[in-house]
Parts: C-alpha cells; structure tokens; sequence
C-alpha cells in the first residue's frame, strides 16, 4: 500500500527543517520536544527513507528529505492562503447573496427594510425573488428564504428562525352573514363557502388554536380558491365566503361596517413568517446579519400588529 502523508505531519517536519533543530520546531509548534522526534521517526517509518541525518551536533538533510521540503512547503503556503482567504469570504459582507421572499407579503413586509440593508452593504450583490413555495425555494441554490407559514411547521433539515408572528381572524361581508348565518362553532365551516388557497401554506390555511395551546385543522368548503391575500380579502369584501386574514389587514373593513368579524372559542393560529437557512455552524456572515437586520426591523412592525 502506497504511504500516505497527512498535512500536519509535513508541517512538523517543515519546522525542523527550518528551525535545524527539534527543539526549535518545539517551541514553534508549541508542542514538546518528544513528541516532534517521535513523528519525524513515524514520518520516516511510513516511508521507508531517513529523511534526516542526526548527530549530537547538528542535523543535515537527506536528498529524499530535501526533495520533500522543497515539494511540500509550496503546497502548505497553498493551503494556508487559501484558508485565509476562506476565512475572510465567511466573515466578509460581500459576494453575492441570494434570497427568497414570500409573494405580496414578503414586499409589503420586507421591501424597504431589504433596500436599506443593500445600501449599508454595497459590496453585497443581492438577488431576491418572490414566490411561495417555502422549503422548496431552498434548494434552488439560495443563501435564506423567508417563508410564511400557519400552524406546525413540517420537520425538515434546515434551520428556522422566527421572525414575526401576524394575527389572523376569520371575517364575512355583511351579506354572506344575511344569507347564511353567523357561524357559532368552527366545524360549520365544513358546509359554508370559504375562501381557501390553491397552494400557499399548503393549502390547509384553516387552523385553530385549541385550549392546551396545540393546533387544530378543520374541513371547510373550499367554495374559492387564491394564493394571495389581497384577493382573498377583495373576496371576502364582496361576499364571495367566509375568509381567514391577518387582523391588522381587514381591521379597517371591520371598523367601517364592510367585513364583519366572527368570533370563536378557539381563535384563528396565526400567521408566522421565518427564516430559513440550510446551516447554523457555518452561517456565512453576510447571511447572518442580513437575518439579524431583518428581525430587528420585523420587531418594531411586531408592536404595531
């Protein structure tokens, strides 16, 4: 079998080479005397050559060592660049970084406070794309994603951090109460007309809070179907069913008379939006303080709602 070298046993031997003495490659490596001697012999036991001519006086290369030192060092200066420059890149906050917004929401939410952190950070090339698909926009090479979610989120490989929690509540036109009633009990929903989502929060946007603080998803007559809240509530507003939006959205509608709120023992689960990322230990920086500026920025929208 071919002997194999490992880089910190050739730093080793590099050291003694260029300190001429284990003692000085000793202190170098801030390791003692014993233990260089002892991997310059396995160094030579793997490969079968002296390497180094020792005496009490003075220690001389052989031709097999000068040749590896001198085929070695260039190779570790190498790496050593490299890792220092690795190492800036994650500290840095520049290069590109790609991230993915929510569709409607993620705008309203995140448009100004995004275009703020690209004028901190100029030396950042950022792409930002909308859509609303959630776990799966992350594997389409993205540094983080923001996704909006209700209820339990799905267990996955990534890494969530919550950043904003938006009150939700189930609203009618006064007509659609007219025709049909006012609801008294969530389970009815199985029979009234609602507006639902096609896709968005996987299509199962109808769930509650129940009293031990876990969350209930019930059947409903998906009468209309939307991925966006705007036209949810231009639905709701013109009768077309029963509809579930954020609080703050339709609470002007609720003052004026043009949405009426139903109320229920178990209120609507919110809505909740966070940030997805693939690794926590290796978070480069430029995506870790795009993350904090983001959640900092959502903490004063999160007083107001």
């Amino acid at each position: 079998m071919r002997p194999t070298l490992d880089f910190n046993t050739l730093n080793v031997f590099i050291a003694v080479v260029e300190r001429e003495s284990f003692v000085g490659a000793a202190k170098v490596l801030d390791m003692p005397t014993s233990n260089v001697s002892r991997c310059i012999s396995q160094l030579e036991d793997r490969l079968n050559l002296q390497l180094i001519e020792r005496s009490t006086r003075h220690m001389k290369l052989t031709q097999a060592g000068l040749l590896l030192y001198t085929r070695s060092k260039p190779i570790l200066e190498a790496l050593e660049q490299t890792e220092t420059e690795l190492t800036l890149r994650q500290m840095q906050l520049k290069g590109p970084l790609r991230i993915c917004i929510p569709t409607e929401i993620g705008p309203a939410l995140l448009g100004a406070a995004l275009a703020e952190f690209a004028c901190l950070h100029p030396d950042l090339e950022i792409s930002c794309v909308t859509n609303l698909s959630g776990f799966e926009s992350l594997r389409d090479d993205l540094d983080v994603a923001v996704i909006v979610s209700r209820g339990q989120m799905d267990d996955s490989d990534y890494i969530a951090r919550h950043l904003l929690t938006i009150p939700c509540t189930i609203v009618a036109a006064p007509s659609l109460i007219q025709r049909y009633g006012t609801p008294s009990r969530i389970q009815q929903f199985a029979e009234l007309p609602c507006i639902t989502t096609v896709s968005a929060l996987k299509g199962t946007p109808w769930q509650f809070m129940n009293k031990k603080g876990g969350f209930e998803t019930i059947k409903v007559n998906a009468h209309y179907r939307v991925n966006s809240g705007e036209m949810a509530g231009r639905a709701a507003l013109a009768g077309v069913g029963f509809a579930i939006l954020s609080k703050q959205a339709c609470q002007p509608y609720i003052n004026d008379g043009g949405l009426i709120e139903v109320k229920f023992e178990q209120s609507a689960a919110p809505l909740q939006l966070f940030a997805l990322y693939s690794n926590r230990r290796y978070l480069p920086a430029k995506t870790r303080a795009f993350i904090d500026f983001i959640q900092q920025k959502l903490s004063t929208v999160s007083l107001a709602l």
